[in-house]
C-alpha cells in the first residue's frame, strides 16, 4: 500500500494549452522549459492552420512528471516568454469520435473546428476530411474529440449547436475509453 509521499512522487498527466508566435524555433523554445524540469512529453497538438484570436498558433502539450514538477514547468514557460491559456491536470477520460456531413467546406470547416475547440469538456485530437470532386457534392470530416467524462452531454450539445447552425449532419458518437 503506498503512502501520501510515495503518491506525491507519482508522476502524473497534465495538459498545457499556449499560444505561440508564428516564427521557427518556437516550439522547440516552449518544448525547452518542459524537458529542462523533467516533464516527459506524452503528445503534442500543434494547429499550424489555425489562429487564436490573438493571431498566434494554438498548442496544446500533454505532459507526464511529479506533481511538484508541474508548477515549476508552468513558471519555466511564463519566464521563457510563452503565452500559457491554460495548466493542468489532464481531465479527458474519453474520446468520442463523430462523423460530421454537409458542406463542410462552404460553411467555414475552421470557424466550425473553433467552436467545437470553445466546448469547455473537449479538445480536438484529430480530424480527417473527405471532400468529393464535386463542388456541389456534400463532404465528410471524422472529428475525435478527447473530452471529460462528466462533461460528455454539454460537449454533444454544443457539437449539434454547431451542426444545427451550419446545416451538417452528425452522425454520433464512438466513444473509447481510456485515452
Amino acid at each position: 500500500m503506498s503512502g501520501p509521499a510515495e503518491d506525491e512522487q507519482r508522476a502524473r498527466a497534465y495538459t498545457v494549452r499556449m499560444e505561440l508566435i508564428d516564427e521557427p524555433g518556437e516550439l522547440l523554445n516552449a518544448l525547452a522549459p518542459i524537458a529542462e524540469r523533467g516533464g516527459n512529453l506524452l503528445s503534442i497538438y500543434h494547429e499550424r492552420g489555425s489562429l487564436t484570436p490573438r493571431g498566434r498558433i494554438p498548442v496544446e502539450v500533454a505532459i507526464e512528471c511529479v506533481p511538484g514538477r508541474f508548477e515549476e514547468i508552468v513558471r519555466g514557460l511564463r519566464a521563457a516568454g510563452i503565452t500559457v491559456i491554460q495548466a493542468g491536470e489532464d481531465r479527458y477520460s474519453e474520446a468520442l469520435t463523430l462523423i460530421l456531413v454537409g458542406h463542410l467546406v462552404d460553411t467555414d470547416l475552421s470557424d466550425t473546428l473553433e467552436r467545437l475547440e470553445a466546448c469547455p469538456n473537449a479538445t480536438i485530437r484529430d480530424i480527417a476530411l473527405e471532400t468529393p470532386d464535386d463542388r456541389e457534392a456534400v463532404s465528410s470530416a471524422r472529428v475525435r474529440l478527447a473530452v471529460d467524462r462528466e462533461g460528455l452531454d454539454e460537449t454533444l450539445a454544443g457539437v449539434h449547436t454547431v451542426a444545427d447552425e451550419k446545416d451538417l449532419r452528425v452522425i454520433e458518437p464512438q466513444i473509447e475509453e481510456g485515452i
